[in-house]
């Protein structure tokens, strides 16, 4: 595997569009214009380095004199990423190497760079992705990707926060903490593959003098779809090219909220790239909040009269020791339970039986809560009506999601809960279901689907009016 074969800066414009490789040619123009390149048109380190804020005064505003804004662009992208691209650029092999001795940037180095970088197969970006990774100091091991996997979540936070683009996920202390870095680098390490005798994926701290060959890193850009569009970002917002062929609506969702005050979510950006990068294409571009105990106050009943005939939507906890959890409720198999804090991961349907989800509240004859997976009084996940209380049971794991224990204690505490409607709002959804048996029988209601009785789960069911 590995594509290494040197192509032409003339063949690979070819395969860009035409104002695609005329783009391309103007900002490499700006590059090789200072002072650091050579007669033969090359850029230095410095130049892209410096060149940043050129390409706002290019691609954004008339630059006829300097203005504040500029020393913001030219911070766009950090610059031990801006290091590395610079890195991979110039370790590609040209058919006409620059000044002997030089470490200066050609056209072609740049243009087969970037094309391959954005555009290629999964082989010609894995070999790019380690051109960027690779050190002097011997092979590449599992340590330096997981440097260089840290460094590309960072820089998409970094970038898409200088560029505003955050789509109102600006909350908590405005910042992504490191835990978070670690956490979103760390599932994305998950699925790397080592080569050997059994083949075994990245696992911890352990793993970590691990070789990584070429054929690794390419597996693992195969199988990671999140590192090719991270770097995609990192190109199209970080140096404003080809801006127009990146859209972030399916990355980021717009964040909705019908309060006019303030409010700071559990999650920041990356949990939330993190899970609606798991939700159908019609789900992805917008979440509407619907309950959140910052909000609405620490209320079951609340809970329930917000969160019914609002389509698929997401729970998210905190617990008190500061694990973040929740699940993904549907009507369908699509559901799934997930986990944030400590660790990123989601936890899909088995097929080994259909309790989905659960919703009672106001009758005896059966458990009031909330519950996904599992079944009474060892759910998945429970929030109990008894608001602040709930449990995680699983031994080893949970049988309808194949999920862990998700909180720090099985039974837990939490004062944070949060409910995310997902996508737009459905016009059956905004048409107020009549009664049915279920609520004028409370016989009738306890055959609920998580008991195993009825065929299909009946999903988050309205609370009716007189429950309330």
């Amino acid at each position: 595997m590995g594509n290494a074969k040197s192509l032409s800066s003339q063949n690979m414009g070819s395969k860009f569009l035409p104002e695609e490789q005329a783009e391309v040619d103007r900002v490499f123009g700006v590059l090789s214009s200072n002072k650091g390149g050579s007669a033969a048109r090359t850029f230095s380190l410095e130049a892209l380095k410096a060149r940043a804020t050129a390409w706002w005064g290019i691609w954004g505003l008339q630059s006829s004199s300097v203005c504040p804004q500029q020393s913001h662009v030219k911070e766009a992208l950090p610059p031990v990423m801006v290091t590395r691209l610079y890195n991979g650029m110039w370790r590609v092999k040209a058919t006409h190497k620059a000044q002997e001795g030089s470490r200066n940037v050609s056209r072609e180095q740049f243009t087969v760079f970037l094309f391959h970088l954005l555009k290629g197969s999964f082989e010609e970006k894995g070999h790019m992705v380690m051109k960027m990774i690779v050190t002097a100091e011997g092979p590449v091991k599992a340590r330096d990707v997981q440097k260089f996997t840290e460094e590309l979540v960072t820089s998409v936070v970094h970038v898409l926060t200088h560029r505003h683009e955050l789509r109102g996920w600006t909350g908590r202390k405005s910042t992504v903490s490191p835990t978070s870095v670690q956490a979103m680098a760390a599932q994305l390490l998950s699925e790397m593959k080592f080569q050997g005798k059994y083949g075994h994926k990245f696992r911890g701290p352990q793993c970590l003098d691990q070789v990584c060959d070429q054929t690794v890193i390419e597996d693992w850009v195969f199988h990671v779809p999140h590192v090719g569009l991270f770097l995609s970002v990192v190109i199209h917002r970080g140096l404003r090219l080809l801006n127009s062929s990146l859209d972030l609506s399916t990355l980021v969702p717009e964040r909705h909220v019908d309060q006019g005050q303030p409010f700071e979510s559990i999650l920041d950006v990356l949990p939330v790239i993190y899970l609606n990068s798991h939700l159908a294409v019609e789900q992805q571009h917008r979440w509407r909040l619907l309950f959140s105990t910052q909000l609405h106050g620490q209320s079951f009943s609340q809970l329930c009269s917000h969160i019914t005939h609002q389509g698929p939507c997401l729970v998210v906890l905190e617990d008190r020791d500061g694990y973040v959890f929740g699940g993904f409720a549907s009507r369908d198999n699509k559901c799934f339970l997930f986990s944030i804090t400590p660790s990123m991961a989601t936890y899909m349907y088995t097929g080994y039986n259909d309790h989905f989800m659960y919703l009672n509240h106001g009758q005896q004859t059966m458990p009031n809560g909330l519950g996904m997976g599992g079944q009474h009084n060892y759910f998945g996940l429970w929030v109990d009506a008894d608001f602040g209380k709930g449990h995680s049971k699983a031994k080893p794991t949970c049988t309808t999601y194949n999920s862990p224990q998700l909180s720090a204690q099985e039974d837990f505490q939490f004062d944070k809960m949060e409910v995310w409607g997902l996508g737009d709002l459905s016009e059956t959804c905004l048409v107020k279901n009549k009664k049915s048996i279920l609520d004028s029988d409370p016989a009738a209601q306890s055959l609920l689907e998580i008991s195993g009785r009825t065929r299909h789960s009946e999903g988050l069911r309205e609370v009716p009016e007189d429950n309330d």
